[in-house]
């Protein structure tokens, strides 16, 4: 028995070439069933390698989880692999079809699982790059508070994504905890002051900060002097004798 998939896709091959060469197995010759078996799981194989999505409609349930026919293989898709969310009732599946990818392909032991959950995180995390991929360093945001550690909270910007507020970007004096003054929930106007390797970073205090250009403009312009003379007449003009 081949212990992983390519000891499994040697023994096929060579089955393959024996059939075409029409040799003979243990002394009989592979019957049609057996051979339509073998390709379902050369096709099934490729499904794995490639982690094509397919679509395959359930045909019954178990406990655990639904199932479905692939190249007329069984495959068993469990509750935990059919949505993004808990799903409670899986009934509510029977009949329907579903797109679905091989997380599982071992012929051997006839196990074929499918999964419908594996493409839809792809789909959120190739959504939320693009998103992040938006967020630029001074981008200020109307967030919330979503969870507070002993190093900081994080702030939920909108739209999945979420931005680390470390414990000392929340105020110009020393807190002890983040705790001190923010709670879950609440709502915070936030300064993105770092984006690497898809983590963001904010801040409160960067909302306070003055912007040396914006204080140049701002900056109080004085009135022109009076003109300045040395005329003797101007000296001795307001001198009563």
């Amino acid at each position: 028995m081949a212990e992983s998939m390519d000891d499994y896709k040697k023994e096929l091959d060579a089955s393959f070439e024996k059939l075409a060469e029409g040799d003979v197995m243990s002394g009989k010759v592979a019957d049609e069933e057996q051979v339509e078996n073998n390709m379902a799981w050369a096709r099934l194989r490729e499904l794995y390698d490639s982690k094509e999505s397919i679509n395959v409609k359930i045909g019954g349930m178990v406990n655990g989880g639904l199932i479905a026919y692939v190249e007329n293989v069984r495959g068993f898709i469990p509750a935990s692999q059919i949505s993004l969310d808990y799903v409670e009732n899986l009934d509510e599946w029977l009949g329907k079809n579903l797109t679905v990818r091989v997380i599982t392909c071992d012929p051997h032991k006839n196990k074929l699982v499918l999964s419908a959950k594996a493409i839809l995180k792809d789909a959120q995390r190739k959504e939320r790059e693009e998103k992040l991929a938006q967020v630029q360093t001074g981008m200020v945001y109307d967030g919330k508070v979503e969870s507070i550690q002993p190093y900081g909270a994080f702030i939920d910007l909108g739209d999945g994504i979420s931005a680390l507020l470390h414990i000392s970007q929340i105020s110009e004096k020393r807190l002890k905890t983040p705790g001190e003054v923010l709670k879950v929930g609440q709502d915070v106007k936030v300064k993105v002051i770092g984006v690497k390797e898809g983590k963001i970073s904010v801040s409160i205090k960067a909302l306070n900060a003055v912007d040396p250009e914006a204080e140049a403009e701002e900056a109080v312009e004085l009135p022109e002097a009076a003109p300045i003379t040395t005329s003797l007449g101007d000296l001795l003009k307001n001198i009563k004798l």
